[in-house]
Parts: C-alpha cells; sequence; structure tokens
C-alpha cells in the first residue's frame, strides 16, 4: 500500500509556482491592483508561496494574443508544473480557442488552473463537474462580447440611418478628429483630400473619354503624380479598378445593409459615374443566381491543405444537386467536388451523438447560477466604474462654469472643454444602456440554452437554409474539409473529435452516446 502511495506521489506532480495573472482590455480599466489582491488571498488557500504577479493589458477576444502566448510558452518551457492563478474565467478568455490549448497542458500535467471568483480548480483529474462549469463559464462569457457587439452593431446602424460612414475614409478622402475627454481623437467628417481629389476627378474624366484601359489610365495618373494609399507609392491597376467602380465618389456609399447616400461631399456626377461604368462593362449584366441563393455551408469550410486554406464554394449539378468544392485561388489543390450530403451525414452524426441527460440539467443549472453571479459582478463593476468616470466629468463642468463667470477662463476654452465633457458624458450614457441590454439579452439566451442542447437536431432540421447557416457558425470552431482523403470526417465540431480523447471528454461535459 505504502508503495502504491508512494508510485502516485512520484506520478503526479504538484506546483509549487504561482503566475498570477490580472489582465484588463484597455488603459481606461484600473482593476489589476484589486485582481491581484483577490487572487494573493486565494492562493495563500492552497498554501502557494512562491507568486509571480503579472499585469497584462490585452484583449480577451482577439485571435492573436501575445502576452498570452507568452505566458503559455513560459509553462511549456518550465520544468516543473505551474499553477495560473486569474480573478475569474473572462480574465483568462472568452472562447474556446484557449480550452484546447489549456486543456492539452493540463493533462500532461503541466499547469493547473484557479479561478476566484468561480472557486474553480481545474487539474488534470477534475471531475464532470468542474469541467462542465469550465465550459459554461467560458460560453457566457462568449456570449457577453456577443451581446456588447451586437450593441457596436446597432451604433453603426445608428450611423448609417444618419448616412454617416462606418469605416475608415475612402481613397482621396480624408478623416477629420477632434479630441475627446480622454484625449483620444474622435472622427466627426470626412473631407476630400486636397492633394489628391483632383487627380481622381481628371481620372473619371479621362476614362468617361473611351480611350483608356485601366491599366493606360493607371499608367497616365502616375504620370501626373497619383499615389496610392500607401503614401509615397504609385497607384495600382487593383486600386484604380476600385475607385471607378465606387458610387462612393458621386454621393452614394455601399453599406452591408445595401447602397445608401452619404452626408459627405462629392467629387464627380453621377452622370459622369454611369458613363464610367456603361464603358466599364459594355453592357448590363443579369445577376447571378448562385449569388443570390443561400447554401448551408457557404462561407464555414475551409481547405485543410496548410498551403491553401481557401474557402469551400457551393456549386448546383443539373438544377438539383449541391457540390462544395475547394476555390483552389492559390492554385496548390486538385479540386474535388463533395456532395453537400457528406457533409451533413457529418453534422447529422455529431447532433445524434450527443444529447443532455436528464441527470445532468440539476448541476447544469447549478454551474448556471455561479456563472450568472461572476457575469453580474463584472457588470456591476463595470456600470460603478462609469457612473464614477460620469460623476467626475460633471464636477469638472459645475467647477468650469464657474471660473467661466468669473471671467477666469476664455469662452472659447470654456466651449470646448463643455463639448468634449458632454461628448464622452453621451458616449457613457450609451455605454452604461449597452450593458443593461447586454445583461437582458445574456439572461434570455442562458435560459434557452439547454433546451438548444436538448433538441439541436429537431432544431436544425427545422430550420431554413439562412438559418441552419446561422446555427452552423454558432457549433462550429475553424470547419476544415478534405474532399479527397477524409470525406466523411470532413467537418469536425467544435469539441468533437473521432478518437478516445473525445469520448472522455464528451463524459467530462455530461455529452453521452445514444
Amino acid at each position: 500500500m505504502k508503495s502504491l502511495q508512494k508510485n502516485m506521489s512520484e506520478t503526479i506532480k504538484r506546483p509549487n509556482k504561482a503566475i498570477l495573472l490580472a489582465r484588463v482590455s484597455d488603459a481606461r480599466q484600473d482593476s489589476e491592483d484589486a485582481q491581484l489582491m483577490n487572487m494573493r488571498q486565494f492562493a495563500a488557500q492552497f498554501g502557494f508561496k512562491k507568486l509571480d504577479e503579472r499585469k497584462i493589458k490585452e484583449s480577451s477576444t482577439k485571435a492573436d494574443r501575445k502576452k498570452f502566448q507568452e505566458i503559455i510558452a513560459e509553462i511549456k518551457a518550465s520544468k516543473e508544473p505551474v499553477a495560473l492563478i486569474v480573478d475569474t474565467v473572462d480574465r483568462l478568455q472568452r472562447s474556446f480557442r484557449e480550452s484546447v490549448l489549456l486543456d492539452d497542458l493540463k493533462r500532461q500535467q503541466r499547469v493547473e488552473l484557479y479561478f476566484q471568483r468561480e472557486n474553480l480548480v481545474i487539474r488534470h483529474d477534475s471531475n464532470s463537474t468542474d469541467l462542465m462549469r469550465w465550459d459554461m463559464a467560458v460560453m457566457f462569457a462568449r456570449n457577453y462580447v456577443l451581446q456588447l457587439g451586437d450593441n457596436v452593431k446597432r451604433k453603426f446602424k445608428l450611423m448609417r440611418a444618419e448616412n454617416m460612414k462606418t469605416g475608415p475614409a475612402n481613397f482621396c478622402y480624408k478623416p477629420v478628429h477632434e479630441i475627446n475627454a480622454l484625449g483620444k481623437p474622435k472622427r466627426i467628417d470626412i473631407v476630400p483630400d486636397p492633394e489628391t481629389a483632383p487627380l481622381i476627378i481628371q481620372a473619371f474624366e479621362l476614362f468617361a473619354t473611351g480611350q483608356y484601359s485601366i491599366s493606360t489610365l493607371t499608367k497616365e495618373m502616375q504620370r501626373r503624380g497619383l499615389k496610392g494609399k500607401k503614401k509615397g507609392k504609385p497607384i495600382t491597376d487593383s486600386v484604380m479598378h476600385f475607385t471607378l467602380d465606387n458610387p462612393f465618389y458621386y454621393g452614394i456609399m455601399r453599406t452591408k445593409e445595401g447602397e445608401m447616400p452619404h452626408r459627405y461631399e462629392t467629387l464627380i456626377s453621377k452622370e459622369l459615374f454611369m458613363k464610367v461604368q456603361k464603358i466599364r462593362h459594355g453592357r448590363r449584366k443579369n445577376p447571378s443566381k448562385m449569388i443570390a441563393k443561400e447554401f448551408i455551408f457557404r462561407g464555414l469550410v475551409h481547405c485543410s491543405n496548410p498551403k491553401c486554406g481557401c474557402l469551400y464554394s457551393p456549386e448546383i449539378k443539373k438544377d438539383k444537386y449541391i457540390y462544395y468544392s475547394c476555390t483552389n485561388a492559390k492554385d496548390v489543390c486538385e479540386r474535388v467536388y463533395v456532395n453537400e450530403k457528406v457533409f451533413l451525414k457529418t453534422i447529422y452524426e455529431a447532433l445524434d451523438s450527443i444529447q443532455l441527460p436528464e441527470k445532468r440539467a440539476d448541476e447544469l443549472v447549478d454551474a448556471l447560477k455561479k456563472n450568472l453571479d461572476s457575469k453580474s459582478l463584472f457588470q456591476k463593476n463595470e456600470v460603478n466604474r462609469l457612473r464614477r468616470e460620469y460623476d467626475k466629468l460633471q464636477n469638472e463642468i459645475d467647477g468650469l462654469t464657474k471660473k467661466y463667470a468669473l471671467e477666469e477662463i476664455s469662452k472659447e476654452l470654456y466651449d470646448r472643454i463643455l463639448t468634449a465633457n458632454k461628448e464622452r458624458q453621451r458616449e457613457i450614457e450609451t455605454e452604461l444602456s449597452q450593458h443593461t441590454e447586454a445583461d437582458e439579452n445574456y439572461h434570455i439566451t442562458a435560459a434557452r440554452i439547454i433546451d438548444v442542447a436538448r433538441r439541436a437536431r429537431k432544431i436544425f432540421d427545422s430550420s431554413e437554409v439562412a438559418e441552419k447557416n446561422q446555427f452552423l457558425q454558432f457549433i462550429l470552431q475553424n470547419p476544415r474539409a478534405d474532399g479527397k482523403a477524409n470525406i466523411y470526417n470532413a467537418i469536425t465540431l467544435q469539441r468533437v473529435r473521432p478518437n478516445e480523447r473525445t469520448s472522455k471528454r464528451a463524459a467530462g461535459l455530461g455529452l453521452e452516446p445514444r
């Protein structure tokens, strides 16, 4: 017995070193010290004495997390296992991208994860309930980010309704900025560039004569001194082609919601633009039926060839059969066509192989409550921070008004600071309303998540093609296909893999095969 215990203690290595990771998304957040204070107390409960405290400013939603990857590389290079302690799950991750990496390190006994607010520890031997709580925390952290993203989309929609451009300024235009209360530039207008705008007008006029091709016009405009988007470099054929095809120059901007007028100064007339289009196209073409038609896997599946990675595009054969194949845009693949039914078979097999047993429902609800408590604390802290900033700005405005009344400052200075502070207050009010809307949508999503898990295939089957595409976007993560050698397993679900690890992981998630 003593020999067995000795062998087990030699096999299971427990970490002595603990990395305390405090992360914020940007400089406006200053909660690192508070995070570290909570983590020190949490680490003391487990007897960690060798603490390595880290503060990083980095978004957890972007794919390229350099500072996070540096910490992972350090853990991999360590000769001893490391405890990674964070204040809460969303301080470490807000997507499942990191889960796969951390799960591998956990199974190799190279890292243990400690989440202070959730009072959750993930080790190589953690039970299914703890693993499920981890997954649920990641899921709802990601959902909260998506809800805030939806609010940004609504803001862009409002800008489009006011005929404002949401993206960067067009070629030969330049933005006009003013400095807000935080000392950061805010775009308030877009105006023609006095150096390049006259040359673009000349380009349209020259092409309208019918005596120039795109290539010869580009060379002529290079001779006249027109530079491309990168300063100092001559304009290229592709930029010239895109410019002549862009209706922004006569007053129409292209958006995700279609073409609509904008409020900015125009360079040419609509008549000149249409004359250029008539010369470019020669005749009006009918729109492609393929572009208008919806497909279940459109824009989802990429080629598995590491040298390619292009999207699989749909095609209709004999007016009824749908096939997908790699577009082979890089000319490195052999184009192989795969019937849509093959992809659907893989999806159905995955959906049929998982279900949420009733005995797991109570555990799932308990985990959901804990995640909701953690999310509520995060939201409360953010709302309090915004309200403090709002009150601070109001105090500055009140003090500013007194100084102006006593003629201690000029009207110009008073107007400038007042405008900046009021603008920031309006932004804060928008952010506060966004948190309220995100919180409401968060609870609605949380209430539906169990129902979706129980009826995934039924929901998929009863959906329209466009809805099926959206459903797959939710459950698939970077799906890749090899139509030549791996057809039936061409699409792999985010957490479903056809090997021994999959079975163990599925058991940990409470997803049991039928």
